[in-house]
């Protein structure tokens, strides 16, 4: 399955944020919700099972000058196994320009026994913009081993890069359960902040979090692994 989904957003004439182009395909759909604090909030609603092995979804977020942006999901993201040797993609595209934010905040990857999985998400963010990107990744379901699951990001900002991080889980990355990688754990996630006005936090390593300050911008990089996704959820509340 192929499907594509849109979502364009720009200052209306009430200093608010209007929500000028928002379409998708089953399974990806967008839909808009109640305006939280000001910002438009979209959530998106997986229309089939899935993504399933040689599923192709594509997303792309333009978030105009001075307008804000909160996504959510409906429910946790299950890729699935499906024909074999065939590979699920869900690519996430998202530009956010100057004096604009985009929450990106959905729930769960959860990478099911059997499936081959790839997440990318490229993030380019004009200076002044801000951000907050939360990815979680759940590996398999209750009493499984996990399928394969890459997810990959990369975030620029002002033109430079700011964020390149990859994870790779299942049984063709070697050592992703060991103590360099997940130490066990069968939730990891990361959660980007990106503020031109919040200060500066030194790094902290506490028990399984850490909080990095990255050199190209105002951002800093929680990241995390837990025994659940509920824990994990609380680690990456900030």
């Amino acid at each position: 399955m192929r499907a594509r989904a849109r979502l364009v957003a720009r200052v209306d004439d009430r200093g608010g944020t209007a929500l000028v182009e928002l379409h998708g395909e089953t399974p990806l759909l967008l839909r808009q919700t109640p305006t939280d604090g000001g910002v438009a909030t979209v959530h998106l609603v997986g229309g089939a099972a899935g993504p399933l092995a040689g599923d192709d979804l594509r997303l792309e977020i333009e978030v105009g000058p001075g307008a804000a942006v909160r996504v959510h999901s409906v429910a946790a993201s299950i890729a699935l196994p499906g024909r074999a040797g065939a590979v699920s993609r869900m690519a996430v595209r998202a530009v956010v320009h100057a004096g604009a934010t985009l929450h990106w905040l959905p729930e769960q990857l959860v990478a099911a026994a059997g499936c081959a999985h790839l997440a990318e998400s490229r993030i380019d963010l004009a200076a002044g913009a801000s951000l907050r990107w939360r990815d979680e990744l759940i590996c398999g379901r209750y009493g499984e081993a996990p399928g394969g699951a890459v997810v990959h990001t990369q975030v620029d900002y002002a033109c430079r890069p700011l964020l390149r991080q990859s994870l790779a889980v299942g049984p063709q990355a070697p050592g992703w359960a060991g103590p360099a990688v997940l130490g066990g754990a069968p939730a990891t996630g990361s959660l980007l902040v990106v503020d031109p006005s919040r200060p500066a936090e030194p790094p902290t390593v506490e028990g399984s979090v850490a909080r990095l300050p990255l050199a190209g911008g105002p951002a800093t990089l929680w990241t995390a692994t837990a025994p659940d996704a509920h824990t994990l959820r609380a680690h990456l509340t900030v």
